[in-house]
């Protein structure tokens, strides 16, 4: 009983309350847009939160992130990459249109690209299918694919854009210790740097999401042990390892919010399925993105402090 009402007052906490006047007023855009051109608004959203994050330059003037490459939006043999001729961009097979009915096509428009990306991806037609294909034509990549369909569903979830906060991957009351070991070697399977942090606590100490976000694998790996990897709406991939187990009903594709259970501290790992006790109980906290063209690996360590202080303050 205490545990349900523990896990009540919780998600209370951390799901967002809004009304349709208090939505963000990118995700009216996005909504708009939807209307209009019958996208769902929440693909238009992880479209823009997925470019927000592997373009290092912000736009000026835009509420969005999208950017299309010019070549594309004014044609490839256009000899006026900012063109914004409907005419000649349409002559030379660009494909910028015009989504705010002034009659030139911007890609320094918020509405126009959104017009022009939706119906970009509905031009084989309508369903979530035929998005997804155009998804990957657009950008030719698969990875860019899943974590903009897995941003979509945490998004179509909460029904928001404004998903804010993060938790600790150790519940309050639990004795845990740990410090920075990002970098540090490692010889098992071969010589290696350690892509993560080691929170040392009791075996059975629960393990919290530390995120909104979406399961993208559970099950066996011989490095990690039992392990959830867990995709939030700022492409970050959070990584559980050596886990003892995994919280009941916890499964694949599951969307989860920060401070939900999802497993319990174990020494799992380094071994075939079921190898287990060949170090100290713990957590294997990672944090992973995705650049557009690679996987990488950074230290979470700033990152478990801030949440850990934020944790601390909260009653």
């Amino acid at each position: 009983m205490r545990y349900l009402l523990f896990v009540l007052l919780l998600s209370t906490y951390f799901l967002p309350k809004q009304t349709f006047a208090e939505k963000p007023e990118i995700q009216q855009l996005f909504e708009s847009m939807e209307t209009l051109t019958g996208v769902p608004w929440e693909y238009l959203a992880a479209i823009d939160r997925y470019e927000s994050n592997i373009h290092k330059e912000k736009l000026q003037n835009r509420l969005t992130h999208i950017k299309v490459p010019s070549y594309l939006w004014a044609g490839v043999s256009n000899p006026y990459p900012d063109d914004v001729s409907l005419v000649s961009i349409r002559y030379f097979g660009g494909m910028g249109l015009d989504g705010d009915g002034d009659g030139r096509a911007s890609a320094a428009s918020d509405r126009d690209v959104l017009y022009t990306l939706s119906r970009y991806l509905t031009s084989h037609g309508p369903s979530i299918s035929h998005i997804r294909e155009r998804i990957w034509q657009y950008y030719q990549q698969p990875m860019a694919v899943d974590v903009i369909t897995h941003i979509a569903k945490i998004y179509g979830k909460y029904k928001t854009t404004k998903l804010e906060g993060n938790a600790f991957p150790i519940q309050k009351g639990y004795i845990y210790t740990y410090r920075s070991t990002w970098g540090d070697r490692r010889g098992w399977g071969g010589l290696r740097i350690h892509e993560g942090t080691d929170i040392f606590a009791h075996y059975g100490t629960p393990v919290l999401s530390t995120c909104y976000g979406y399961i993208e694998l559970k099950g066996w790996n011989r490095f990690g042990g039992w392990r959830l990897g867990i995709r939030d709406v700022n492409n970050r991939y959070h990584y559980f390892g050596h886990l003892n187990g995994f919280e009941k009903g916890i499964k694949k594709g599951d969307i989860v919010y920060p401070g939900q259970r999802i497993g319990y501290v174990g020494s799992s790992g380094y071994g075939p399925p079921g190898t287990s006790g060949k170090f100290p109980p713990h957590l294997h906290y990672g944090v992973y993105k995705f650049n557009g063209k690679k996987t990488y690996s950074y230290d979470p360590f700033s990152l478990l402090k801030k949440w850990e202080r934020d944790d601390r303050k909260r009653k």
